[in-house]
């Protein structure tokens, strides 16, 4: 074998890592270097000193309360978001209108144990399903394991007919528990059709969190079930459950009354801009959703989300510093129906989204910040991580790219933008939410006034930096992205898959562990 002198080989080496130095992308520079953080100090003491997010939720809470999409409590709180942000100053406020295929409201929902014993039990209907005959009805219970949700469907609900249906979880689940939810919706199709008289288990056979509390909610996109469910409290549907596994006949009567209307009913997302100083046709989105379930006043969902947007658009303005593009804040509706008014700015302004940086959406309770999980963009992690450092005073604030769709940042991170979530440290949130301890006494000042301040210094950061963020992905790379992070089965079963069958080739991951996860 040749023999290759030494000294070329260290020449080579020497040349390879020049040229390695030159093609590397540089690294991102942080607030400091950016010409960011003059802006960002007066942001952070305008935001902790000067801005109302506390003072905004006790209003909201306390004056208009639950805000069901379509309902005159919503209509109040559209005019109120509109009210608050021509105070603020901000540019073009307005509400773009928006249409949910009909409107729902809740009547009264209650419940008796007849058989093996006679008491009362505690029951909430969920939202957007259907009425028991006007005077109820007393049937016997019968379990449906949604473990085995198939074979439930196709074999037992033949037998199904003048029952009441409890959902259990019997056996081992399902891997995928997110397709085996999205799948529910056929299990109640199928007991509307075999005549079953109402289901019991909003919660997918799960119990409700906490002690004698029940959670409403709606269980798709946009659609209505003929047959009532309703979530019971942990404590009665435990009970119910022992009876059956001691093989005892039960009996309930039941009788559920809502109102829902023939046809479509308009709703509304309130939007108000700080136009952009250099380039105001580049936009970035802030967001949380107005709308919120009525069992209580949507206090921490997402009344939070509601005041801390408020909250960043009044620091910016108070600070006096122009971002170099536009910052948009808007208030969604219909976010409880399906993410209906996040879906609907991004088919209003698609033409636009080209121009779109992102969406930064805060929606996990009223707990603090302590991350930004970027929608799939690890690209822009490492310029994400560089801002989360210099705001490490508000506490640490980890970056990921992980795809988050139990918020108004999924239909972004569709559009292939960052649909940033905004993760929160809200343990006692599996109890608020959309229950009826929704209230506003749940709800930290000194939190909400902290995660105010950081959604005005992202905003802020993304808007001002020298170099844009990032551009929407072609639809393939982001169906790609999506498939590899194990989401896709969850958004096709839902009906909001957009890419058809593009992203099929995705090659696997390099690190599963990587991958997104829904709230």
């Amino acid at each position: 074998m040749r023999r290759i002198p030494l000294l070329f080989v260290c020449v080579f080496a020497f040349f390879a890592m020049c040229v390695a130095a030159e093609t590397a992308a540089p690294e991102p520079p942080a607030p400091s270097a950016d010409g960011t953080m003059p802006a960002l100090v007066s942001i952070a003491g305008h935001g902790m000193m000067s801005a109302h997010p506390y003072e905004d939720l006790e209003e909201l809470s306390d004056m208009i309360g639950g805000r069901v999409t379509g309902s005159p409590e919503a209509a109040k709180a559209i005019a109120w978001g509109i009210a608050k942000m021509k105070a603020i100053g901000l540019d073009n406020v307005h509400a773009e209108k928006w249409s949910l295929s009909r409107g729902w409201s809740r009547g009264s929902a209650t419940a008796e144990l007849v058989e093996p014993i006679q008491r009362k039990l505690d029951i909430d209907s969920m939202g957007w399903v259907g009425s028991t005959p006007k005077d109820g009805v007393t049937a016997e219970l019968v379990p449906v394991n949604i473990n085995a949700l198939d074979e439930e469907i196709n074999r037992n609900s033949g037998k199904w007919a003048g029952k009441i249906l409890i959902i259990v979880k019997k056996g081992e689940a399902p891997k995928d528990m997110m397709g085996t939810f999205a799948k529910f919706g056929a299990l109640l199709k199928k007991a509307w059709e075999a005549h079953a008289v109402a289901v019991i288990g909003g919660q997918g056979g799960s119990h409700a969190s906490g002690m004698h509390l029940t959670h409403t909610g709606a269980m798709g996109f946009d659609v209505y079930y003929d047959i009532p469910v309703v979530s019971m409290t942990a404590e009665d549907q435990s009970q119910l459950e022992r009876f059956l596994d001691h093989g005892k006949t039960v009996r309930l009567r039941i009788n559920v009354q809502n109102k829902v209307t023939g046809g479509p009913v308009e709703s509304a997302n309130v939007v108000g801009d700080i136009r952009g100083s250099e380039h105001p046709e580049e936009v970035v989105v802030v967001g949380g959703h107005l709308d919120s379930w009525d069992l209580a006043q949507g206090a921490t969902d997402d009344g939070c989300g509601v005041a801390t947007t408020l909250g960043a658009a009044e620091a910016i303005m108070a600070s006096g510093f122009k971002p170099k593009r536009t910052i948009r804040f808007v208030l969604f509706t219909g976010e409880e129906q399906g993410l209906l008014g996040s879906l609907a700015y991004t088919k209003t302004h698609a033409a636009e989204m080209a121009n779109h940086l992102g969406a930064i959406i805060l929606d996990n309770g009223q707990g603090p910040v302590v991350s930004l999980n970027l929608g799939g963009h690890k690209d822009v992690v490492p310029a994400v991580e560089k801002f989360a450092d210099s705001v490490k005073a508000f506490g640490e604030v980890k970056v990921d790219d992980k795809a988050v769709f139990g918020t108004d940042a999924g239909p972004f991170i569709l559009a292939g933008l960052p649909g940033i979530n905004m993760g929160q440290d809200s343990p006692e949130y599996k109890y608020t939410h959309h229950s009826v301890v929704d209230t506003f006494d749940k709800v930290k000042p000194d939190l909400l006034t902290r995660d105010a301040a950081l959604v005005a210094l992202t905003s802020y950061w993304i808007a001002s930096r020298p170099e844009r963020l990032a551009s929407p992905w072609p639809a393939e790379k982001t169906a790609r992205m999506l498939i590899e992070k194990k989401q896709d089965t969850f958004l096709k079963a839902f009906g909001i898959w957009p890419f058809g069958n593009l992203g099929k080739e995705a090659a696997k991951p390099e690190n599963d562990k990587a991958g997104g996860t829904a709230n």
